[in-house]
């Protein structure tokens, strides 16, 4: 296969498994990270081949097999996992190694968590995707990782100045020391939305047209990243410390899961970082 020209991750193959990482972050001493890709799994049918998500109605048995393949690409363990419950809020949970293997290897045990931090070496936190928006976060100062799922309703909501706030609040990270970065997901050129879905977006006071693009009738193209790198922005982070992903899921169906081209009958991907 040939990969989708980027300018901003890294692509790694092992095998017929292959992952996405942000150079900025795979330069952090210590931390492990990877976006997953559809590819190097064994599950079947729609789900073929790399699905993350027990919740879909794939074979838990190869669900867990995945899991096992893709932790051990990026040099973790799957019983060190932490996954989210993603309803579309923004919640963000502490996470600690009493978490260690919810969401894999036993019951999750909460509701309604789109956002994972933490400071605990031997934890890794996952979201999943298939079109929104993974938010990745690393302080190499303060020794803290986060990640946060945004789709729409969370990007206006602010998930990623939430997410930054948090670990200020709860970890004494500085703002000026977070590394931040946005992963693949459905872009601008494929987001289009209607009336509703943009007087959402017109209400955040800097909302105007360098965020969206009109494309007659009700309809509009909105740039989720470009909205939540604003967010990343105000809540402090550093634009150098930003990197914004170029691959839209929607654009590469043959590398990633897309609701939107799949019509929802599809596996999910995933966001997974951690301390070791």
């Amino acid at each position: 296969m040939v990969l989708p020209v980027t300018n901003t991750l890294t692509p790694h193959r092992q095998g017929e498994l292959l992952y996405y990482t942000f150079p900025a972050f795979d330069r952090l001493a210590g931390i492990r990270h990877g976006f997953s890709t559809r590819l190097g799994g064994v599950s079947e049918g729609i789900f073929q081949s790399m699905n993350l998500s027990f919740t879909r109605g794939d074979d838990p048995a190869a669900v867990t097999e995945n899991f096992r393949r893709f932790c051990a690409a990026i040099g973790v363990e799957a019983e060190q996992v932490v996954v989210s419950a993603q309803t579309h809020t923004v919640n963000v949970v502490n996470v600690t190694a009493a978490d260690c293997g919810r969401g894999v290897t036993r019951e999750r045990g909460y509701t309604d968590v789109d956002g994972l931090i933490t400071d605990q070496p031997g934890v890794v936190l996952c979201t999943q995707y298939a079109d929104c928006v993974p938010l990745f976060f690393a302080d190499p100062v303060r020794r803290v990782v986060a990640t946060s799922h945004a789709g729409w309703r969370g990007t206006v909501a602010g998930m990623a100045a939430v997410t930054v706030e948090r670990m200020v609040a709860d970890y004494g990270c500085h703002r000026e020391d977070i590394l931040a970065a946005i992963g693949p997901s459905i872009g601008r050129c494929c987001f289009e939305v209607d009336t509703p879905v943009y007087t959402e977006f017109a209400k955040l006071p800097f909302f105007d047209e360098q965020y969206y693009t009109p494309k007659g009738g009700d309809k509009v193209h909105i740039d989720l990243w470009a909205v939540n790198r604003r967010f990343m922005l105000e809540s402090g982070v550093k634009a150098e410390n930003i990197t914004v992903t170029d691959l839209c899921t929607r654009c590469h169906p043959d590398v990633f899961w897309s609701h939107r081209a799949t019509g929802g009958q599809r596996g999910s991907l995933a966001a997974f970082i951690g301390l070791v």
